[in-house]
């Protein structure tokens, strides 16, 4: 947010999908602190329209991903980050919508959960070795990228993805936790 096409585009377009009874998800990022106080003015004005549009809102702030890569990292490398941050977050919601899991997730649970539910958190969590499943969840959830913690979340749709070694403990572990 913080342009022209998408801050003015966005609340049009998910305007319409929802008028149309469609679940609409906006997953938007807010300008880094140096792309200046213009920027920043415009990235909150198309939130708070987008905001009037959309079931389900999840902003990041661009800043937050400075905590997530070292100070060496190169601009480039951290536009792309930021981009490859939402493109997880849009795919992890299709994933579980459309391919079909052990526990089987359907448009139906996502959209109870997602519908009028406001501004939203989105953590996501990677991690290998023993403990991979329980510290995946845990970076998920102490990720960097949310303002608060989960305490205060009225629903949560999770999905834990693993190669064909994933045990039943792991995921229960997970759960438990």
């Amino acid at each position: 947010m913080g342009g022209g096409t998408g801050t003015g585009g966005a609340p049009v377009i998910a305007g319409v999908a929802k008028s149309m009874g469609i679940l609409t998800v906006g997953i938007v990022t807010t300008p880094f602190s140096f792309e200046g106080r213009r920027r920043a003015v415009q990235a909150q004005e198309g939130i708070a329209a987008l905001r009037d549009n959309v079931d389900t809102l999840i902003v990041i702030p661009n800043d937050k991903l400075l905590t997530a890569v070292s100070p060496s990292t190169p601009v480039t490398e951290a536009f792309n980050l930021a981009d490859d941050i939402l493109r997880q977050g849009v795919r992890g919601i299709s994933d579980i919508i459309t391919i079909p899991g052990l526990v089987n997730v359907d448009f139906a649970d996502v959209r109870a959960i997602m519908a009028n539910a406001g501004s939203s958190l989105m953590g996501i969590g990677t991690a290998t070795g023993k403990t991979r499943a329980r510290d995946a969840a845990l970076n998920a959830i102490q990720s960097p990228l949310l303002d608060i913690g989960i305490e205060r979340a009225t629903g949560i749709v999770w999905n834990i993805t693993g190669g064909s070694d994933l045990t039943l403990f792991e995921v229960l572990c997970v759960y438990r936790n």
